[in-house]
């Protein structure tokens, strides 16, 4: 699969915001019959456009009230040394993200812990000792104002999302309010067409 139309957006949206659809659910919402859509997953799936599907769970219901920013620095920046500083990253669960960052810094970290006692610990006795870890610097959340994990679909191929005719304040879109409601913050919403 190279290229993603106007069904395979709808598909990833639905997914996006509900995994938990059944075939026949999804199917219609995008406005394919089952078959073609669970085709259509499968590509998506084989191409690497989806990746998984997993539960999303609210940290601080599971005790993890601390999210901490960690800037690692390393002693030296060899492929060698940085492998095996990315092998020992990956093995720790409290790791949830990390990232090469351009600028100071070798990592830019996300860490769960769940007090800042528990943080201190776990920097002192995992983190700092990680293979050819110079210095760390940490930066704490103080709440968070958007922590969603679906991506943006509305920079793909707009061509394959007809705009002009289910644009926010077109007339069609007002007498679809399914189309009218999720227009500004979701195009890819607006592809199916069998209304």
């Amino acid at each position: 699969m190279e290229t993603l139309d106007k069904f395979d957006l709808a598909i990833l949206g639905e997914l996006q915001m509900d995994a938990r659809l059944t075939n026949a659910e999804l199917a219609s919402r995008v406005g394919l019959s089952a078959a073609p859509c669970w085709r259509r997953v499968r590509a998506l799936e084989e191409g690497g456009f989806i990746t998984g599907y997993r539960a999303e769970i609210d940290r601080h219901k599971i005790g993890l009230g601390v999210l901490a920013f960690v800037r690692l620095d390393a002693d030296r920046n060899s492929g060698d040394v940085l492998q095996a500083l990315e092998e020992a990253i990956r093995t720790i669960p409290e790791v949830i993200s990390c990232h090469y960052i351009s600028g100071t810094g070798t990592f830019e970290l996300q860490v769960v812990s769940r007090d800042l006692n528990s943080f201190s610990q776990f920097a002192r006795e995992v983190l700092i000792n990680l293979p050819n870890v110079k210095d760390l610097h940490t930066s704490f959340s103080l709440g968070e104002v958007k922590a969603y994990s679906a991506l943006p679909l509305g920079h793909l191929d707009s061509k394959t999302l007809d705009l002009k005719t289910y644009s926010g304040g077109s007339h069609e879109a007002q007498k679809h309010p399914f189309l009218h409601a999720f227009y500004a913050s979701s195009p890819f919403w607006i592809c199916a067409d069998s209304y």
